[in-house]
């Protein structure tokens, strides 16, 4: 089958492809950029990609005619508190534009349960999808779960991060709420296998794992599995507000996601049916099973999609690929080279930056500036990187956004994700004569932007002096 993946940079996304190629379809990635498609070369030869802006005025005539089935797995909630409905819509409405001109017998779609009569205005917004996809050309099927566990899930790493980190809690009484956790894997499993099967055509399915629990139970199961000691106090009085800088400041979630999380959470999302389960014979694992499963793939490096390489996760939406040309007029900057003595084993500790490893030097500064970036609103240094040695473009890497990541090259330009008054892009370069170069630039905001700059002026000559040094010499 000829398969439209939409969302194929997405959590999701990037696990479902592999999994589609595997099964023999040939299948078009519809991405906003395609450099930002986090796939190794030879995946890449196997696929189609297109660039589409499903919040833009269509262009239907960049899909082929031919398509067979669609995935819809485009998502806005952590792009705005306001204003994601609204987004959201306005993608599925553009997303059937797109569909009329095709061929397209099937559309599936993952949404969230949906049975409270009390909706958050996250889960009003994908019912209000499902009803637009309803209306489009194809037949859709709809997938309603509820949080997916997995390696680099969203909803997995919140709990990681509050159980590793706290082993006393004073919650929100949300934490009491119930739902219905499903393992990344049996969401894997539904969603091919409803591919091209007439029966789920036109109606919608519940899927969830085999356990119902609240928050405050997935916790301890979580702490219990890591056997952490773990005390929880939930009380009436913390407003959503407060629960959501909770989460902020706990974890590695942006503020929006947190606000938008923090609404759905005093909804119980379990499912109503198990229909899709008993045709498709699929027995979901259980809870515990799905973090046993995620760590074995944290242990061993093949975590393969995360959702903090999103750009939802940081500090900018926007298109990154304006950010490729670095600007040299109005900039202030730091430039340090070293001749190398061995640059094959400096291109690995360049490739190996940031996350686990840190910076290579005065990583209790580089701490204490993630530590000031997250009080101010900013990233923060908590998202760390997806793979300890693979870089991606679009990746992110602790606060920076990784802009090019070209090995060949020997070329790494990062841009700056926290807070500052300006903008700023840190890039290695390794010339044809194996001298490393490592440039910091500033394009300042004004006076305080320039203020910010000499102020930090003794910190950087001091920390990106060793940091050069560390790369060369490591």
């Amino acid at each position: 089958m000829k398969i439209l993946l939409t969302g194929a940079n997405g959590y999701i996304g990037m696990r479902l492809l592999p999994l589609l190629l595997d099964q023999g379809h040939e299948v078009i990635c519809a991405v906003r950029n395609a450099n930002r498609l986090s796939v190794d070369t030879e995946l890449r030869k196997k696929i189609e990609v297109v660039e589409i802006d499903f919040l833009e005025t269509p262009t239907p005539e960049i899909l082929p005619k031919d398509l067979d089935a669609a995935y819809y797995l485009i998502h806005s909630m952590s792009t705005s508190t306001s204003d994601f409905d609204e987004k959201e819509a306005l993608s599925a409405k553009n997303f059937n534009e797109y569909l009329k001109n095709t061929d397209c017998k099937q559309v599936i779609y993952l949404s969230g349960i949906v049975n409270d009569d009390d909706l958050s205005k996250h889960l009003k917004s994908r019912q209000n999808v499902e009803n637009i996809l309803y209306e489009g050309k194809a037949d859709l099927t709809v997938l309603r779960a509820a949080i997916i566990v997995g390696s680099g899930s969203a909803s997995f790493e919140i709990i990681r991060d509050l159980c590793e980190k706290l082993p006393v809690m004073v919650t929100p009484s949300w934490v009491k709420t119930r739902c219905q956790p499903i393992a990344v894997r049996d969401v894997l499993n539904y969603l091919t296998g409803v591919l091209g099967n007439e029966d789920c055509y036109n109606d919608s399915f519940d899927i969830g794992g085999p356990d119902i629990l609240s928050y405050k139970q997935m916790m301890q199961e979580y702490s219990k599995y890591r056997g952490l000691s773990l005390y929880i106090l939930d009380v009436p009085f913390l407003s959503p507000k407060l629960s959501s800088y909770w989460l902020y400041f706990v974890t590695s979630t942006s503020y929006k996601l947190a606000l938008n999380l923090v609404d759905s959470m005093r909804i119980e999302v379990i499912t109503k049916d198990k229909r899709l389960q008993q045709s498709l014979n699929i027995e979901p694992i259980s809870y515990v099973e799905a973090i046993d499963l995620a760590f074995k793939k944290i242990k061993q490096n093949q975590v393969v999609s995360s959702w903090k390489d999103s750009m939802i996760s940081g500090r900018f939406s926007k298109d990154l690929r304006k950010y490729v040309e670095v600007p040299d007029q109005g900039c202030l900057k730091d430039e340090q080279s070293i001749l190398l003595k061995n640059p094959e084993k400096a291109l690995e500790n360049i490739w190996g930056i940031g996350g686990q490893n840190g910076w290579y030097y005065a990583n209790s500064l580089w701490r204490l500036r993630g530590y000031l970036d997250k009080l101010f609103g900013g990233v923060g240094l908590r998202r760390g990187r997806t793979h300890p040695t693979k870089l991606y473009e679009g990746d992110s890497l602790d606060f920076w956004r990784v802009i090019l990541a070209d090995k060949k090259e020997r070329r790494l330009l990062l841009f700056a994700e926290m807070k500052v008054p300006g903008e700023a892009w840190l890039e290695f370069k390794i010339d044809d004569k194996n001298v490393l170069h490592q440039t910091a630039t500033f394009r300042p905001r004004g006076l305080y932007g320039r203020l910010y700059w000499y102020t930090m002026l003794p910190f950087h000559y001091f920390i990106f002096s060793g940091m050069i040094n560390r790369i060369a010499n490591k």
